[in-house]
């Protein structure tokens, strides 16, 4: 049985706080770093992975979709769907980060409710770090009762200025993704535990699917941004399937003045569909 949710719950603004360390920035972006086979060491002084706010937003994201479904006597599984996050600016070690989350809308599908989120990262005096809206599905729920509006994406239009693309292959291993569970703090079972991943409908433990965007985003710091993760603006992306450990993950980026656009695909299909990255300064689509 489930209780719907308040209406009180849909327009709840969730709130958390977190002292960011140099330490935990600095695993992170060592076990994204781990995953295209760069050195992944920590390092004290490494510049935050421009996922590294979803990471942040993940606690009070969890909290407000718990108070949207209400009392139940199972959570439905949940899937997300989209992400994007724009970076006002890096996320610093030693300052104290707020999370606010707020739910922007609710509608009823097929296979169940979709989701949509807003959280807001500030630092400090209330210094915007970075915005992020989310998507996400709640396989076979009936709560929330629909409310409010999906924004439009927020992808950039390309320039029309594409270079060639670059195609680059890799392949996680059950090693990268306990690494990346350890480093994140999401320790769901699916991608740690075979048993629970087949229970899930899963052949085996999967990536997580931030991961993946966070793999894709290092290959375009090094390759478009002279290995400056501060030149970040914004990432965006679609899911499409889970990455399962061991089978090529081939990446495809899109240069063009404005924006990298990029792909993912594994044996199975497409798994990361209609990504993008943006930069705070206009680049050259050729290097």
């Amino acid at each position: 049985m489930t209780a719907p949710a308040t209406s009180s719950a849909a327009t709840a603004v969730f709130h958390d706080t977190r002292t960011v360390t140099a330490e935990e920035i600095g695993r992170h972006r060592a076990a994204v770093r781990s995953m295209i086979g760069a050195a992944h060491e920590p390092d004290p002084a490494v510049q935050a992975s421009p996922v590294y706010p979803f990471v942040l937003a993940s606690g009070a994201s969890d909290r407000i979709i718990g108070e949207l479904i209400g009392a139940t006597d199972e959570r439905p599984a949940l899937v997300h769907l989209t992400q994007e996050i724009l970076v006002h600016r890096p996320v610093r070690p030693g300052e104290l980060i707020t999370v606010g989350v707020r739910p922007l809308g609710a509608r009823r599908e097929p296979r169940g409710v979709r989701l949509a989120l807003r959280c807001e990262l500030s630092a400090g005096e209330d210094t915007p770090v970075a915005t992020l809206v989310t998507g996400a599905l709640l396989v076979g729920a009936d709560t929330p009762e629909p409310f409010g509006e999906f924004p439009a994406s927020a992808a950039p239009s390309p320039a029309g200025e594409q270079a060639e693309p670059i195609h680059v292959t890799h392949r996680l291993t059950t090693e990268t993704i306990r690494r990346y569970a350890e480093a994140s703090g999401d320790h769901n079972p699916i991608h740690l535990d075979a048993d629970a991943a087949r229970a899930a409908g899963f052949p085996g433990v999967i990536a997580h699917g931030m991961s993946v965007v966070a793999l894709a985003c290092e290959e375009v710091i090094d390759r478009y941004a002279a290995g400056d993760a501060t030149r970040i603006r914004g990432v965006g992306v679609r899911f499409s399937a889970p990455v399962l450990p061991g089978e090529p993950v081939d990446l495809t980026m899109r240069p063009d003045r404005n924006m990298v656009g990029f792909a993912v695909r594994t044996p199975r299909g497409p798994a990361l569909k209609n990504g993008w990255v943006t930069f705070f300064e206009e680049r050259n689509p050729h290097g």
